[in-house]
């Protein structure tokens, strides 16, 4: 690189599932569009819908939209019906290649769905086979919402609740774990209470306190699989750093 020239990096688009409404009216806005289009659109993506299959979307600003804020939903590799209670497992492709796995529940409550949030783990649970390859990256906000979206396209049922035990430790993709709860509570997509929303955590203590501090009455459930330090420390390593007490 010659002296003076500066290195340039690609940058990394937001993916357009990740946009939450303000930030995609602004978008809209600044494309010259009226503020409207932002509610047609946002609306319709939760309803699994591409922006160039939107009703009353010109295909002109789909195409305008997808290039500033690229449009993914998770597709579907592989779909397995459990014959005893009709659970489904889907094992989900990325844009990128990578997969993850995402569970439909059937209750008489309603539907839960169990999403991942990250490619692989770096938690190193010794019971756990996420995390032999380690953590990959982390999943998007969009690509965490897409997987709920995903699930209520392809069952043609509605989804209620959601727990957050797939692939992955939420609180060590923090930013996009709490952007996710936002946009899955919007009242103008999905629109899932909090409280029907439980976060599951090895025991990343200062992820429990940054989470707190958000004020979101989502239900918080430890992972803890042994009664004591000695036990939960041979098989979860997060238990040396922050052990059961912490």
């Amino acid at each position: 690189m010659a002296l003076g020239e500066e290195k340039t990096t690609d940058i990394i688009k937001r993916d357009l599932l990740s946009y939450d409404y303000d930030e995609l009216e602004a978008l809209i806005v600044s494309m010259g569009e009226p503020k409207y289009r932002a509610g047609q659109i946002f609306t319709q993506l939760a309803r699994g819908k591409a922006p160039d299959a939107m009703p009353g979307v010109p295909k002109a600003l789909a195409a305008r939209l997808c290039e500033a804020a690229p449009y993914h939903l998770p597709h579907i590799e592989r779909r397995q019906v459990s014959a005893v209670d009709g659970t489904e497992k889907f094992l989900f492709g990325l844009a990128d290649g990578a997969c993850v796995e995402t569970v439909l529940m059937r209750y008489h409550h309603g539907n839960t769905v169990c999403v991942s949030s990250q490619v692989g783990c770096r938690m190193g649970c010794a019971f756990c086979a996420s995390t032999i390859g380690g953590r990959v990256r982390n999943l998007t906000a969009g690509e965490i919402l897409g997987q709920v979206i995903a699930v209520g396209a392809a069952s043609g049922e509605r989804v209620g609740n959601i727990v957050m035990m797939g692939i992955g430790e939420p609180l060590d993709n923090y930013e996009n774990v709490t952007r996710f709860l936002h946009l899955v509570n919007d009242r103008r997509g999905l629109d899932i209470g909090y409280r029907h929303i439980s976060l599951s955590t090895c025991g990343l203590a200062d992820g429990i306190r940054r989470l707190a501090s958000e004020e979101l009455p989502i239900t918080l459930s430890i992972s803890l699989h042994a009664p004591d330090d000695e036990t939960r420390s041979a098989i979860m390593p997060v238990n040396r750093r922050y052990p059961i007490a912490e």
